[in-house]
């Protein structure tokens, strides 16, 4: 067998034994995300009480003989995880627990990933592209990237394709058609019971979604409740909150991040405002995009109604209030 001459891809995996993180990480070493031919490092962080569990699963990565797989990096300590990563996926956050307010699950958050926002401008490469998985995502990457002085803030982004994904299957379900006949989805702002659905610019097999589907009192109530909702529906249902899914879109936002967009096309991901759709600056908001010629863009001209204007307006000042809430940490 020829032997790969390529340098390996470094990235990290924060709280790597948790659910999404485990998932996550065969489907990388495997060579799902980067392909059969890329090499890759495998760098996971946990806290210090789960590193027992995280040695469990290098272990099983280990038996696993990925031919992909160049390295595993196990450890509790930000600096050594983040060493020189291409990619850092920080899936890790605080849940929220009994009792405990809003506030203080963004505060709680705040800490870490302020400190692990410092521990990535201090060792990571220049061009790390983060992408913030753990909740509440958005304010999550807004306070890494603050505290990440020196790193492109365009290159934080928060997780957004889940919603994406889900949006696309119930308005597929819905019409009767299958997901590739799907386009044109739209996920507007924070990542929360906020987010906004946008049905209007969403196209059926070339044909606008609401024409197909011809029943806007589905499309302005339990289509953008389930996809609001479903989070909790499948915890309900399941006793656990999602995974596999979350993992799933994690592997198809840093595929479409890293990848040109089809013509006619684009992808949800929250990112850095610098004022779409009148949108805060610096805000990190999710928005219509794509990646032309391998730079990252919001699209431009999507129309906005007076519906979705209300929706965008009403989740992204909720990304103001959470930004004042933890403004001591930026």
């Amino acid at each position: 067998m020829k032997q790969n001459s390529k340098a390996p891809v470094r990235v990290a995996i924060t709280g790597a034994a948790g659910q999404i993180g485990y998932q996550l990480a065969f489907r990388i070493a495997s060579g799902q995300l980067f392909g059969p031919d890329q090499p890759v490092v495998l760098q996971l962080l946990e806290i210090t009480p789960a590193l027992g569990a995280l040695n469990g699963v290098a272990m099983e990565l280990d038996d696993c003989a990925f031919e992909t797989l160049d390295g595993i990096v196990v450890s509790d300590k930000a600096e050594v995880a983040f060493k020189d990563i291409h990619y850092g996926l920080l899936v890790g956050a605080r849940p929220r627990g009994p009792g405990m307010e809003r506030k203080d699950l963004l505060l709680a958050n705040a800490q870490i990933f302020s400190a692990q926002g410092k521990a990535l401008a201090s060792v990571a490469s220049r061009n790390v592209k983060i992408l913030v998985v753990g909740n509440p995502a958005n304010t999550n990457a807004l306070i890494a990237r603050e505290n990440a002085k020196g790193l492109d803030p365009r290159n934080f982004t928060a997780m957004m394709r889940l919603d994406h994904n889900r949006a696309r299957a119930q308005l597929a379900a819905k019409a009767g058609a299958k997901l590739v006949d799907v386009h044109g989805v739209t996920i507007w702002g924070n990542h929360s019971a906020t987010q906004y659905p946008d049905f209007y610019n969403a196209k059926i097999r070339g044909r606008a979604a609401n024409e197909v589907i011809a029943d806007e009192a589905w499309l302005k109530g339990d289509f953008i409740t389930t996809v609001q909702q479903r989070g909790a529906a499948i915890i309900k249902a399941r006793g656990l909150s999602s995974a596999a899914s979350a993992a799933n879109a994690v592997i198809d936002t840093v595929r479409s991040l890293t990848t040109d967009t089809p013509k006619d096309n684009w992808h949800s991901v929250a990112l850095c405002s610098t004022g779409e759709y009148g949108v805060e600056k610096n805000l990190i908001a999710s928005f219509p995009t794509r990646v032309k010629n391998g730079k990252v863009e919001v699209v431009t001209g999507v129309a906005v109604n007076e519906f979705s204007r209300g929706k965008i307006d009403a989740s992204v000042n909720e990304l103001k209030e959470e930004k004042s809430l933890v403004g001591d940490l930026l």
